[in-house]
């Protein structure tokens, strides 16, 4: 493999039809190697064949030091990063073998045009999950939306996000 080639879409092979399962562990991995994630302690993970993102409360995460409560920043961060990973699963679900090499640039390409975020209740919790669901996947872009909950099942904020690619 060259230098610049990925490495993270793991055993993707042009002409072969994805192990999604395999693609989802490598995506994980992937983002879960970022160093902004690292030090914000959030990681991606699977759990029950979808992709979700985890993040614990941390004294450093606080944006509200009156009442101790979650930045809205970090909510914003994890509900984009879950939006555009399980995006990018979409699209390999979606990936036939004689498109897969377009699948793979598509996912390479994958950014962020517009998120929406609503912050419907405090950010209180020892952790907090977010998922993500398709609303639209087309062929140069997807629409998506994601949920965080905290520890007690709460929804703690919503959005929806356009994604290019």
């Amino acid at each position: 493999m060259s230098s610049g080639e990925k490495s993270w879409t793991g055993s993707i092979h042009l002409g072969a039809k994805v192990d999604i399962d395999v693609v989802f562990e490598q995506l994980v991995k992937a983002f879960n190697a970022s160093p902004f994630f690292k030090h914000n302690t959030m990681t991606m993970r699977v759990v029950d064949g979808k992709i979700e993102a985890y993040i614990d409360m941390q004294d450093y995460l606080i944006g509200n030091v009156a009442f101790q409560i979650l930045h809205g920043g970090v909510a914003a961060t994890v509900l984009d990063s879950i939006g555009g990973i399980v995006a990018m699963g979409e699209l390999y679900k979606k990936a036939e073998p004689d498109t897969i090499a377009d699948t793979i640039k598509k996912v390479s390409r994958l950014a962020t045009v517009d998120m929406r975020v609503d912050y419907l209740a405090p950010g209180r919790g020892k952790y907090f999950i977010a998922r993500a669901e398709t609303l639209r996947l087309g062929r140069k872009g997807c629409t998506m939306r994601m949920t965080m909950v905290n520890d007690e099942g709460k929804s703690i904020a919503t959005a929806i996000a356009s994604y290019a690619y």
